[in-house]
């Protein structure tokens, strides 16, 4: 696995509790036992998404369609079970194999990453597989205010023609709209909130509900993720497939900071672009910058194609 560059710096001062919880494994547990996981298209199944789709918008400014949108409808219901349903290629991924070959870079996962590589290990609780990551769970209770964001990752396997990863996992974690990161922030030290892990459908795809992140100082608005080759990989070290961060767009981040509780950002933004953001610089965000729609008074949409 490619090194990771130094840990990015953070939002005001943040103060890293015991680990926690019983544990992904034991959401896995019974998730498992009751289906099998397998690649999505093979020969005739690629040529029939291909036929059956067709690429629609442009790069900058289509909405992504995810069938895993239709997923898990809340954290009480299993997202496996959600997950095992067969999902319809969409528009989104035919696009996505047909610009599939340049691999998302690796980037730090920050010091605040929760996955127990500094402090505190939400992989290990339960309750943590899930598409709504807005409120904690397990014996905390906050819910992170903010405008709506939904945003999907469409993973592909660059080495194997650009298949769709299905059964990938990955792992979700970003600050809430003042910039601070649950389970680190001493005012959050025992919340959990804006943290979760899904499973990739056949489509290779995850999708999460959330509230768009806050802009602190020294940062670009963003979003972290690593992908594990399985759930089961996901607590088990030395299985990351890649660490990267998503980019959100300027013209959202504006919309959206315009509005009542992202006062912060406003002023945070000022002093950061994409070309002097400590992780997007080297190449602007080119290749973590995500498609985005919607607005700050509907919520906002977004997607990103990682090729692994």
């Amino acid at each position: 696995m490619t090194s990771l560059p130094p840990h990015e710096s953070g939002p005001g001062e943040q103060q890293p509790h015991p680990n926690h919880d019983r544990g992904l494994e034991f959401d896995l547990s019974t998730m498992l036992s009751r289906r099998s996981l397998g690649l999505f298209l093979g020969a005739g199944g690629a040529a029939a998404a291909l036929a059956a789709c067709t690429p629609g918008g442009s790069s900058t400014a289509g909405q992504p369609s995810s069938s895993a949108a239709t997923a898990a409808a809340s954290a009480s219901a299993s997202p496996s079970a959600a997950n095992s349903a067969s999902a319809t290629p969409s528009p989104t991924l035919t696009r996505a194999i047909a610009e599939c070959g340049v691999e998302i870079p690796q980037e730090t996962a920050g010091p605040f990453p929760g996955d127990g590589s500094n402090g505190p290990n939400v992989l290990e609780a339960s309750g943590v597989v899930r598409k709504d990551i807005t409120s904690s769970f397990g014996s905390a209770s906050a819910t992170a205010e903010g405008v709506p964001l939904t945003f999907t990752l469409t993973l592909l396997d660059n080495a194997n023609g650009c298949t769709p990863m299905a059964g990938a996992a990955v792992y979700v974690w970003h600050c809430d709209r003042d910039g601070k990161y649950s389970m680190y922030d001493s005012s959050l030290s025992n919340e959990n909130y804006l943290r979760g892990v899904q499973e990739a459908d056949s489509n290779g795809q995850v999708t999460f509900t959330s509230i768009f992140p806050g802009a602190y100082s020294g940062r670009w608005p963003h979003i972290h993720f690593e992908v594990f080759e399985s759930m089961n990989n996901a607590t088990a070290a030395g299985q990351v497939l890649a660490v990267s961060q998503i980019a959100l767009t300027q013209a959202a981040c504006d919309d959206v900071y315009a509005t009542a509780g992202y006062e912060r950002s406003v002023t945070n933004m000022l002093r950061t672009t994409l070309q002097s953001d400590n992780v997007f610089g080297d190449d602007g965000g080119i290749y973590q910058l995500a498609t985005m729609a919607g607005s700050a008074a509907e919520g906002y949409t977004a997607g990103l194609n990682v090729t692994i």
